[in-house]
């Protein structure tokens, strides 16, 4: 008979990863007849209906873009619902003072206004556009250019400021539509 063996993750480093366990996983799988992707994405059998349906990505966008919410209902009771669940939401809704300082269109934060006024920009430039007045904004005034001068370097860690505020806001943008799919 062979000795035990010692296992893996005693002591520093864990060879294997915290989450895991020696008994196999259980995945649930998409309940789509005949896919076998993990079904991780609930949706509901019926309105108002505890129990839910477990498909992959592919087959709960494939549901849900045929999905009615107000089937079986007639136009008066549709309204009805529709208009209950807004006054359950209004809680959610954005206020509209957030809308006062930004941009004509709405798109930038007053903040974003501020950075891009500092650094002599419309509202409506684009990101190259901002790196290019950056660079040569931080240029002028960078402290390797001008030792010692104490204006110079209050104005250089305000275009950096700016910068980093533009940029934040450009990643934000780039992610905004990744994380609606």
């Amino acid at each position: 008979m062979s000795k035990p063996r010692r296992s893996n993750d005693w002591g520093f480093p864990r060879w294997r990863g915290y989450e895991s366990g020696r008994e196999a996983a259980s995945v649930r799988l998409c309940d789509r007849h005949g896919c076998t992707e993990q079904g991780t994405c609930p949706a509901p059998k019926s309105p108002n209906s505890p129990d839910r349906w477990y498909f992959c990505q592919k087959h709960a966008a494939e549901y849900n873009s045929g999905w009615d919410y107000f089937a079986g209902l007639d136009a008066e009771a549709a309204a009805e619902r529709e208009s209950q669940e807004r006054a359950d939401n209004a809680g959610y809704k954005e206020s509209a003072h957030y809308g006062w300082a930004g941009s004509g269109d709405g798109s930038r934060s007053r903040d974003e206004m501020r950075a891009l006024e500092l650094l002599g920009l419309e509202a409506d430039a684009d990101f190259e556009m901002i790196k290019k007045a950056w660079r040569s904004k931080a240029k002028e005034v960078h402290p390797d250019v001008r030792p010692g001068d104490e204006e110079a370097a209050k104005a250089f860690q305000a275009f950096q400021v700016a910068y980093e505020v533009l940029r934040a806001a450009e990643e934000r943008r780039e992610w905004k539509p990744h994380s609606e799919l």
